[in-house]
């Protein structure tokens, strides 16, 4: 009777955890991200996401931000020269790379972005980055 109990016991534990375990994950994910985008981001897109007017876009509830993760990717990894206009309004400031980051950095500031500032989308991981950048 013991070892059926702790048999049973021990599947129960294990479920436990791995279910808990991916949103341990992200929330570690968005943690390092914060501190990512503090460092690089945040001098042009600002504190709350805002942006700077006719420069720099907002990251607000932004189609671009929780859209295809690839193209966001390849944002971060190779900059952004184009006129973009977003609900009227046009932002003209390059966005230079950020490839010295490592794919950590990268997939964890995007999933910070992607999950903040009335965005909800999906975790960016560094296998997505990795992929990216091997495609360069």
């Amino acid at each position: 009777m013991t070892l059926k109990f702790l048999f049973y016991a021990s599947i129960a534990f294990v479920s436990t955890h791995a279910i808990a375990q991916p949103a341990k994950t992200l929330q570690q994910s968005i943690a390092r991200g914060k501190v990512v985008y503090n460092q690089v981001c945040n001098s042009c897109h600002q504190a709350d996401g805002g942006g700077v007017p006719n420069m720099n876009p907002p990251l607000i509830k932004s189609k671009w931000v929780a859209g295809d993760k690839k193209a966001l990717i390849n944002i971060v990894l190779n900059g952004f020269s184009e006129k973009v206009a977003i609900d009227g309004d046009y932002y003209s400031n390059s966005m230079p790379s950020q490839s010295q980051l490592t794919d950590l950095q990268i997939a964890d500031v995007l999933t910070f972005v992607r999950n903040n500032f009335d965005n909800k989308a999906s975790a960016i991981l560094p296998q997505n980055v990795k992929m990216c950048r091997k495609k360069q």
